[in-house]
C-alpha cells in the first residue's frame, strides 16, 4: 500500500486527529507541511495548495490507493473509518442506531460547535489585529460552555472516553481541541472528567505518534 499525503500545518489542531486515526489504524501516510498565507508555492491560500483544497485550509488527504483527495476534517476522518477500519475500531460502539446516532451527534458538536467556538476563542485572544473584549468574551463563555456539556458526557465513562465502552474517532476529534485549553486562556478546573480523559488521551500511543510525526519530532 502506498502512503497516503496528509496536508498540516503544524500548529492547527484539525490534521493532528486524522493523525492520530492513521496511527490507531497502521496506515501509512506521510505529512505533507504548509505555511499560512498566500505564498504560492508553500502557502495554503496559494495556488499549488488550491488545486488540493479549494477552501485553503488544512487538514487535506490524498489517498494513492484510491485517487480520492478529501478536505475538511469531518469528511476526511469518515473517508478513513470507510476504507480503512472495517473492523470498526474507531467507529460507533454497538451496532444499534442509537449507537450510530450517539456517535454522530458527539462528532457534529465537536465540529459545529466546540471546535469553532474554540477557534474563534484563539482568535480574537491571540490574533485579532484589533482588541475586541466583547468578542473575546462572547467566545470564551460558550468555549466554557461547551467544555461542561462535554464534562457530562464524559462523567458517564469516569473521564476514559467520549462514547462509554472504549475510545473511538470522536476522541480523537476532541483531543487536539481540548489540549489548546491554556492556550484559550480557559481552566479545565471545573471537568475533573476532562481533565482525566485528556490526561489519558495523552499518554496513548497513537496520539504521541501524531504529534511527533506532525510536528516533525
Amino acid at each position: 500500500m502506498q502512503p497516503l499525503v496528509l496536508h498540516a500545518h503544524s500548529s492547527g489542531p484539525n490534521p493532528i486527529k486524522i493523525a492520530i486515526a492513521l496511527e490507531a489504524l497502521e496506515v501509512p501516510y506521510n505529512v505533507q507541511q504548509w505555511q499560512f498565507g498566500d505564498d504560492p508555492t508553500n502557502g495554503v491560500k496559494g495556488g499549488a495548495f488550491l488545486k488540493i483544497n479549494e477552501n485553503g485550509r488544512v487538514p487535506a488527504l490524498e489517498d494513492p490507493n484510491t485517487g480520492v483527495v478529501s478536505w475538511e476534517s469531518g469528511a476526511i476522518m469518515n473517508y478513513v473509518r470507510r476504507v480503512y477500519d472495517k473492523a470498526n475500531k474507531l467507529g460507533p460502539v454497538g451496532e444499534s442506531e442509537q449507537d450510530k446516532v450517539d456517535f454522530d451527534k458527539w462528532e457534529y458538536f465537536l465540529l459545529t460547535t466546540l471546535g469553532p467556538m474554540s477557534g474563534q476563542t484563539n482568535w480574537f485572544r491571540h490574533y485579532n489585529a484589533t482588541k475586541n473584549d466583547d468578542a473575546l468574551k462572547r467566545y470564551s463563555e460558550q468555549t466554557d460552555r461547551c467544555y461542561g456539556v462535554l464534562e457530562g458526557q464524559l462523567k458517564k465513562s469516569g473521564g476514559r472516553s467520549v462514547l462509554p465502552g472504549r475510545v473511538t474517532a470522536v476522541d480523537y476529534h476532541f483531543e487536539p481541541w481540548l489540549r489548546q485549553f491554556a492556550f484559550a486562556g480557559l481552566s479545565l478546573d471545573k471537568y475533573p472528567n476532562t481533565k482525566t480523559w485528556l490526561d489519558e488521551m495523552a499518554g496513548r500511543k497513537e496520539v504521541k505518534q501524531a504529534y511527533s510525526k506532525i510536528k516533525g519530532e
